[in-house]
């Protein structure tokens, strides 16, 4: 695809859509990538960010001009009809992505969607999971930095394809059914890193007592996922 590793994984979580949403598209690699490969109608490209829509809008000129792309300047789903068949929100945190979803005005859980929270991944499962969307996918991978993604279907496009139960555990919901299911190596990496960061909190010999225990806590949580304790 000739992106950034990040992207490319992006791009080929994304399916055929008549019409596709880059929601804080930055410079609009996900959207030149969907249109430049016939595999949407029409993309619309949003952003907050004045300067990252004009990349987006530089970048697909040509695509604005004949129709098949629009771009938005604005916040969460402004511009965006709930009739879209796919969304991509990538680069927020998991709390933005909700406020995106959860918004009184405009949000809604999209048909179909590839989320990548930057953070607070597990908020937007149990949002997701709580409000009837079925998730598809959900794991991590890592291009210098680890990133969660997770792929899904709202209620109505979930009961079309079968009505597929959708069940998280507790700690699927924190680190990834993905994840404990499967255990990929970028998943494995990230929690031995976290573990390692943990033991390097821990050495502070002047660290409060409660601070300690919870820290404790929280690296045997973690090699209880690394031995498959923790599912």
């Amino acid at each position: 695809m000739g992106y950034s590793k990040r992207i490319d994984m992006l791009c080929s979580l994304l399916t055929e859509a008549e019409t596709f949403a880059d929601v804080g598209c930055d410079h609009g690699y996900c959207s030149e990538y969907m249109l430049k490969n016939g595999l949407c109608r029409k993309a619309i490209l949003s952003d907050i960010s004045k300067g990252s829509l004009s990349k987006a809008e530089v970048l697909l000129a040509e695509y604005i001009a004949d129709g098949r792309a629009v771009s938005v300047l604005g916040d969460g789903f402004l511009g965006v009809e709930r009739d879209v068949d796919e969304v991509l929100i990538a680069g927020m945190g998991g709390s933005e992505i909700v406020s995106i979803l959860s918004d009184e005005k405009y949000g809604f859980i999209p048909k179909r969607f590839v989320f990548q929270p930057m953070h607070d991944a597990e908020k937007l499962r149990r949002y997701l999971l709580e409000n009837g969307a079925c998730i598809l996918r959900d794991f991590t991978f890592e291009d210098g930095k680890y990133y969660d993604v997770i792929v899904g279907v709202n209620e109505a496009e979930n009961a079309k394809r079968g009505g597929q139960v959708c069940v998280y555990s507790s700690a699927e919901c924190e680190f990834g059914k993905e994840n404990l299911q499967n255990m990929p190596k970028a998943f494995v990496s990230k929690i031995q890193k976290l573990i390692k960061n943990t033991a390097a909190y821990l050495s502070n010999p002047d660290l409060q007592e409660e601070s300690r225990i919870a820290l404790e806590n929280k690296k045997k949580r973690l090699e209880g996922v690394l031995c498959g304790e923790i599912k």
